[in-house]
């Protein structure tokens, strides 16, 4: 009987200490607060809804905290945000993190993989009835093209096409340039769009969006020609904020190294993620630098 009642007490005990520690633990995680997330517009705001939601309960249950994500409207916005300690991670463009990277110490953990692979090019995209066949048809010809970028600060749809322009000698800005015209449409699809409704001559645009664009119907790959390639790019960045603690990285980048899940993956146009480093993005920087687009 004493023996019954020693192991009752001892359950007991182990009960008790046990509600403790799972208080405990809420109140641990209460007190961190939920963990923010940032992106820029991979795609719009309602396509992304769905698979942001699934990955937010993916990371919620990995860090067995509340996650937090939040698509922002352009891509600047992002890197103000994590300035400005309102989030703890961010979801960049390359260009984009190397200025977060300068401005706040972000520190760049995962990339998505696209056909297996972490790289991505910018391309020079023409109608295919356009008469434009290379970069060096484009130069000559220079003075009837319009011309498009998408957003100012996309790596593929403005800093690497335009330091070809600059280096070809036909474009210095907006409004220094020997275009018909230049305008920045905002966003890749946009800048695919216009070609193909030839609204512009020819167009800068990330790879990999063109190709999922080209995949969904948005656009009709019959339609283009792509008459420039840049070297290989590293992609796009997920990145913490400074000081997040190596368990906290770790479980993040287990996290995203685990999904499977399409619709997750195809908001990214990724086929999986990897890790990913600060110094995957010195090609980035040095082109950002040549444009005097860091801080001293």
């Amino acid at each position: 009987m004493k023996f019954q009642k020693l192991m009752l007490i001892l359950l007991a005990a182990i009960v008790v200490l046990g509600a403790c520690g799972k208080k405990e633990n809420q109140e641990e995680s209460k007190e961190k607060g939920a963990f923010t997330i940032g992106v820029i517009p991979a795609q719009t705001e309602g396509e992304m809804k769905g698979a942001l939601e699934k990955l937010q309960d993916v990371l919620s249950e990995k860090l067995d905290r509340e996650v937090k994500i939040t698509s922002y409207p352009d891509y600047n916005g992002v890197v103000e945000a994590m300035n400005y300690k309102k989030i703890d991670m961010a979801y960049y463009g390359p260009l984009t993190y190397v200025i977060a990277h300068e401005s706040s110490r972000a520190e760049a953990i995962v990339t998505q993989l696209i056909k297996g692979e972490p790289f991505y090019y910018s391309y020079l995209i023409t109608h295919k009835d356009s008469p434009l066949k290379s970069v060096d048809d484009l130069v000559k010809n220079s003075k009837n093209v319009k011309f498009a970028f998408g957003d100012p600060s996309s790596t593929s749809g403005s800093l690497i096409p335009g330091i070809e322009l600059k280096d070809q000698g036909v474009y210095k800005s907006e409004s220094d340039n020997k275009f018909k015209s230049v305008q920045f449409t905002g966003s890749h699809d946009a800048t695919a769009l216009a070609v193909q409704n030839k609204q512009v001559d020819a167009g800068a645009i990330d790879s990999a969006i063109f190709d999922k664009l080209v995949e969904e119907g948005t656009i009709d790959g019959k339609q283009f020609k792509t008459i420039w390639k840049s070297e290989k790019l590293f992609q796009y960045p997920w990145a913490v904020s400074k000081g997040t603690d190596k368990e906290t990285v770790k479980s993040l980048q287990d996290a995203f190294l685990g999904i499977k899940d399409k619709e997750i993956l195809n908001a990214f146009g990724a086929t999986g993620f990897t890790k990913a480093e600060n110094k995957d993005y010195e090609s980035i920087r040095s082109a950002a630098d040549k444009e005097g687009l860091l801080k001293e």
